[in-house]
């Protein structure tokens, strides 16, 4: 059942997204899972784009801490519930601490809030600073710098986490 109640306005007046290419060639190039939804053309408010720009940056930060060598993030969401019905950690064998401690840690949400409101406070996705969505539609949406999703600003914070984890 769908929890958002009647559903009367669909197609590209609400979920709209058109690049004028296959969808796959704006994220990996077929290397990492895509979900399927276009990122060009939509707002924030679709975890189509938000949620696979906030995996990124979750996953960054895994890597940039040294938990993993590779890791990549699957996030499924349901149509009008905040919070993610599971998030899913494969770290390709390369994991230096248990894959499940880290997918414990995203579903907490202390330190990356998976709630679509979340995300776009986090990286500021209503009030670009140093980038534009326009840029995001040529090369691709990752691997840019002045991109927040590609900072690694929480690989610290997440480093000494499960410092602490390992210790104990």
């Amino acid at each position: 059942m769908n929890p958002t109640g009647s559903f009367i306005l669909g197609g590209p007046y609400a979920d709209a997204g058109l690049t004028g290419r296959k969808i796959i060639v704006d994220t990996y190039g077929g290397v990492g899972s895509h979900g399927g939804g276009a990122f060009s053309g939509k707002d924030p408010s679709k975890v189509d784009r938000s949620a696979a720009y906030f995996a990124r940056y979750a996953a960054k930060n895994i890597v940039a801490a040294g938990l993993a060598d590779k890791c990549e993030i699957q996030v499924a969401y349901a149509i009008g519930v905040a919070k993610p019905l599971s998030i899913n950690v494969d770290t390709y064998g390369t994991g230096q601490v248990d894959e499940q401690a880290i997918q414990g840690l995203l579903e907490d949400g202390d330190l990356f809030d998976f709630r679509p409101a979340a995300i776009i406070d986090q990286l500021q996705l209503l009030e670009p600073q140093g980038w534009s969505y326009e840029e995001t539609a040529s090369y691709g949406h990752f691997g840019r710098e002045r991109f927040p999703w590609e900072q690694t600003d929480k690989a610290e914070v997440l480093g000494r986490a499960f410092k602490k984890i390992k210790a104990a």
